[in-house]
């Protein structure tokens, strides 16, 4: 049996053509590449059908900071 080669969860884009960042969530695995993080902590519900459990993601809230 093959096993299928860890694929970015946003754009599909393989870990032959894109570095990609390991996800561990509700006992599952799956990938993303650097240029999709920002979807996974600002814009998690774009993942849904496409990540187990990204309906349980909530959006990371933005702090402003005071420039000193």
């Amino acid at each position: 049996m093959r096993t299928r080669s860890p694929c970015c969860v946003a754009c599909g884009r393989s870990v032959e053509e894109v570095p990609l960042l390991t996800l561990r969530y509700k006992r599952m695995e799956s990938w993303i590449c650097p240029q999709h993080l920002p979807v996974l902590i600002h814009q998690p519900e774009r993942l849904l059908g496409k990540m187990a459990g990204a309906e349980h993601l909530s959006p990371a809230e933005i702090h402003d900071h005071p420039h000193d």
